[in-house]
């Protein structure tokens, strides 16, 4: 009888994490963060708890781990680079306007953002590994342009970058008004008007 091969357990511990962050993203986004509990993603992932305690301390830790899994390929290529600075950033950012607005990702995105601000480890993690990639693709884009001669030699690039990212955050984070294409094509717009070469 020939010997049966050994599990993987590589292959049962990704697809049991890759099951919890599911769990996790959408509990959230059914019964908010408050009310979202380790037992919940373990029973609605179908593993123990102790699962998840063993790779995780905390419901925070196990939802940004999930929100942010794929964050590295998300920002492997930059942003597009046609020539066209404004162009360029509108399309980018209508994108983004479009993601900021599906409620899939608003729940976890809220969540992590108000624990975040009674939880400094967290908030610390969650800029290191969600907000300043996000805001590095942009100084890149932003520095190839000063480059090109489209943004003046003497600008701060990563300034300039919060320049643009910052009010469109505001508006969403605070529900001041709609992110729609509206706005963010006058965002990029106004902002580019400060940072073009004077003449």
């Amino acid at each position: 009888m020939a010997d049966k091969a050994a599990p993987d357990s590589s292959r049962r511990s990704e697809r049991s994490r890759r099951a919890i962050f599911d769990a996790a993203l959408s509990l959230v986004g059914e019964v908010g963060y408050d009310m979202l509990t380790i037992e919940g993603i373990a029973s609605r992932a179908g593993v123990g708890k102790q699962t998840i305690y063993r790779w995780w301390p905390s419901k925070a830790a196990v939802l940004l781990d999930a929100f942010t899994a794929d964050t590295d390929e998300d920002y492997a290529a930059g942003l597009p680079d046609t020539g066209d600075l404004a162009a360029d950033l509108k399309f980018v950012l209508r994108a983004t306007a479009d993601e900021f607005n599906d409620q899939v990702f608003q729940a976890p995105y809220r969540a992590l953002a108000a624990a975040g601000a009674n939880d400094e480890e967290l908030s610390r993690t969650f800029v290191a590994r969600l907000l300043e990639p996000g805001i590095r693709v942009y100084v890149e884009r932003l520095r190839a342009a000063q480059e090109a001669g489209e943004v003046a030699d003497d600008i701060d690039v990563r300034i300039a970058a919060e320049m643009v990212l910052s009010p469109f955050s505001q508006r969403w984070l605070m529900r001041t008004g709609e992110l729609t294409y509206d706005y963010v094509d006058t965002l990029v717009d106004q902002a580019l008007r400060g940072l073009r070469p004077r003449g």
